[in-house]
């Protein structure tokens, strides 16, 4: 029974050629169901993540569907880890699931670090990504964010300091994104972690309607 402020994840296998990777998704009804990508496997980046988990408890607790996953040869996923186009089709695997789940043929997509190069490429590809969050991006170039062509949302520790602020703040606007710094944090977020949560939330309802 889930208890009143909690919220329920299920175990999620996700299909990526003859491999399987583990996911953990939550139901809702509101839309665009939200896909979270973890750091890339050589960040140490998994589905369990701090941001991860926040994220997803975030999106849950406003009624939005969410899946999160672990990519080839990352915890107990099959395969081994890959690297550039391979995260990309881990990626579009967990797309394709959290689509059908949701019953929907547009979704949210977030990243975490590194990740961020994982949901760009993404995003290029897929015309199903209809927002794209990058939380506390890294290995990218700022002038990538400017030519994103979906709502773009933008999140950074006031001390983190691997993007350059101005940079990242100008090829948002070119996008036409939100760029949003966190007070007194720098990239893991160790202070000040739920206002990331609320950030995206309230993003996900712009993109809703709501």
């Amino acid at each position: 029974m889930v208890q009143k402020g909690q919220f329920l994840e299920r175990s999620t296998l996700i299909p990526v050629g003859r491999e399987v990777m583990e996911g953990t998704a939550h139901r809702g009804k509101r839309m665009p169901p939200l896909l979270i990508l973890p750091p890339r496997p050589e960040e140490g980046g998994g589905m369990d993540h701090v941001l991860a988990a926040e994220l997803a408890w975030a999106a849950a607790h406003a009624g939005f569907p969410t899946l999160r996953f672990n990519h080839r040869g990352v915890g107990a996923s099959q395969g081994t880890r890959g690297q550039g186009d391979a995260l990309v089709e881990d990626a579009e695997a967990a797309m394709q699931v959290l689509l059908e789940n949701a019953g929907t043929s547009a979704l949210a997509v977030a990243s975490l670090h590194g990740g961020a190069r994982v949901a760009l490429a993404l995003q290029a590809r897929f015309p199903a990504v209809g927002g794209l969050c990058l939380v506390a991006p890294a290995d990218v170039e700022p002038a990538a964010l400017g030519r994103v062509t979906c709502p773009l949302l933008v999140v950074q520790g006031e001390a983190d300091r691997r993007l350059p602020r101005a940079a990242v703040s100008a090829a948002v606007a070119r996008a036409g994104g939100d760029f949003e710094v966190i007070d007194e944090a720098g990239a893991t977020f160790q202070h000040n972690l739920p206002q990331v949560g609320r950030v995206v939330s309230n993003w996900l309802q712009r993109l809703s309607g709501g």
